[in-house]
């Protein structure tokens, strides 16, 4: 009986990734990984040491220099994993505003992705783990146990995402967030280096109408059928 010990989930954004992968792997007992958090780490310490986030040259040998580690939570404040980096605990840190406001541009730099995706797949390796991103099965992990590829009408992620902003208390408009989201998804689906798609031996799901209930029993059925192999 093989193991599914290495899941890989991608898919774009509010496709519902994020929370599926972390039910996923709290129910199998698994690392939950958003390899996200390393290109915040990223952008963290080059704000950290002055380095300017236009700076290309000098965010990439930063990545390059960088340890960076996501393990389970080490500290019962309701993280979902500890990020550390030069083994320095940044998980709140990464998460500050002006970090979400210079992360963008520091993920497209093709450097820093393939300084990360090495990472990543160091801690891939180790097994027991649900990876979530948006270039997991095609380029961090292709050769992963199971591949899930998590999609939804552009119109109904925009819903989800709007709702959340709401419930913050944060302004929006769901105007905006939906031409905001039309904008991530053209510019994530057409960069040259490692674009959103679904790997061709991924199972693609369709949320639009899935609770996030159905979805995770969708996965976890899959999960059980990849060890029956």
């Amino acid at each position: 009986m093989t193991v599914a010990s290495r899941i890989a989930i991608d898919g774009p954004a509010a496709s519902g990734k994020s929370t599926i992968g972390k039910m996923v792997a709290e129910c199998l007992g698994y690392l939950y990984f958003d390899t996200g958090v390393m290109y915040r780490a990223v952008t963290w310490a080059s704000l950290e040491r002055g380095i300017p986030i236009s700076d290309e040259v000098a965010v990439t040998r930063l990545a390059q220099e960088l340890h960076i580690d996501v393990t389970r939570p080490t500290v019962a404040d309701r993280r979902q994993y500890t990020v550390l980096v030069d083994g320095v605990d940044v998980t709140w840190e990464i998460r500050r505003p002006e970090v979400d406001a210079a992360v963008s541009p520091v993920s497209a730099y093709p450097g820093v992705r393939a300084a990360l995706t090495a990472q990543q797949r160091r801690i891939g390796a180790a097994g027991r783990v649900v990876m979530v991103g948006r270039d997991i099965g095609t380029v961090v992990m292709p050769d992963a146990d199971l591949k899930v590829y998590l999609d939804a009408a552009v119109a109904e992620r925009a819903r989800r995402r709007y709702c959340e902003i709401i419930a913050r208390g944060e302004p929006a408009t769901y105007e905006d967030v939906l031409r905001g989201m039309e904008e991530r998804d053209a510019i994530d689906s057409s960069r040259a280096t490692a674009p959103l798609c679904a790997a061709p031996d991924a199972v693609v799901l369709d949320t639009t109408r899935l609770s996030i209930e159905g979805v995770v029993q969708v996965v976890m059925r899959l999960v059980n059928q990849a060890q029956e192999k």
